[in-house]
């Protein structure tokens, strides 16, 4: 009997202890289910938040792609209104520039305002009717760009800009060149009528060329001193002529004493006729010439 109730109670025990364990091990199954599915929600979630990430990133590349065109367009926008502006500013000072001079340029050649009042009371009958012969012999000059080439260098900058500037004058010259009157005949009655408004610009003018050309004669005057050059090396050589004289001279000196003897000249033998002690000298100059001659034979067997 104990033996069967240790049997039983030992089975008893076992079946326990086997249900726990079944309990432990559904319970271990169930963590560990419940484990890999929050897992697997954890990748999930990664990999939504990785997609999510990729997406906001492609996006902000995309604005970021986006605002960086929009403001280089708009800095080229900038560059190139800033370009024209300036471009339109260089302009604008070149024409004001190119403007100024032009007005320089008409009042120094007295294209004024009151001349253009005058000659807006000039008419065909002004010109036709002028008490002026046509001058013929001269009429056959030829032409530079609608002026004549017979006026001088101020009337023919003045025809010029008159015939640009004042329509009146090159509508005249139009109808009246030269169907009614030669070339010469228009511009003299011109400068005749005007005479009055355009003398004292022309002799303005005139002065200036005078005071310039004076100047320049000036300057030409003031340089020519400093062409002249002082030659002291031939003053020198001049200087040195008479040595080179005197030591030619005494080198024939020299010679003459080495084939006549020292003293040739003031011989008190050659003074008395003492004609033994020439004819001494006659025979030194013989033996002189002999032992030259010997001395050049004997060098021309060396060579």
């Amino acid at each position: 009997m104990d033996l069967w109730q240790k049997a039983r109670t030992f089975a008893e025990e076992a079946a326990r202890r086997s249900q726990e364990l079944t309990k432990e091990a559904a319970k271990r199954s169930s963590e560990i289910t419940v484990g890999s599915s929050k897992l697997s929600d954890i990748v999930s979630e990664a990999s939504k938040r990785s997609k999510e990430i990729a997406a906001g990133a492609s996006k902000r590349s995309k604005e970021f792609a986006t605002e960086a065109s929009k403001r280089a367009d708009q800095i080229r926008l900038e560059a190139a209104k800033r370009a024209d502006a300036i471009k339109s500013l260089a302009e604008n000072i070149s024409l004001s520039e190119t403007m100024r001079k032009e007005e320089e340029d008409l009042e120094r050649f007295g294209v004024t305002e009151e001349l253009r009042e005058f000659v807006q009371q000039i008419n065909l009958s002004t010109f036709r009717d002028f008490p002026l012969q046509d001058d013929s012999e001269v009429s056959d000059i030829p032409t530079e760009s609608n002026v004549r080439k017979d006026l001088n260098e101020w009337q023919v900058k003045h025809a010029s800009l008159v015939l640009s500037t004042v329509k009146e004058i090159s509508k005249l010259r139009y109808e009246l060149c030269p169907r009614i009157m030669k070339e010469r005949k228009f511009w003299r009655i011109y400068f005749i009528l005007v005479n009055s408004h355009v003398e004292p610009y022309e002799k303005r003018h005139m002065e200036n060329v005078k005071l310039k050309s004076l100047e320049q004669v000036n300057n030409a005057g003031a340089k020519e001193p400093s062409t002249v050059e002082i030659n002291p090396k031939s003053e020198a050589k001049d200087s040195n002529q008479p040595s080179k004289a005197s030591m030619s001279s005494a080198t024939e000196q020299d010679l003459d004493v080495f084939l006549l003897g020292e003293d040739s000249d003031d011989d008190p033998g050659l003074l008395d006729g003492g004609d033994g002690e020439f004819d001494d000298d006659l025979d030194k100059m013989d033996s002189s010439d002999d032992e030259k001659e010997k001395s050049q034979k004997i060098s021309e067997v060396d060579k």
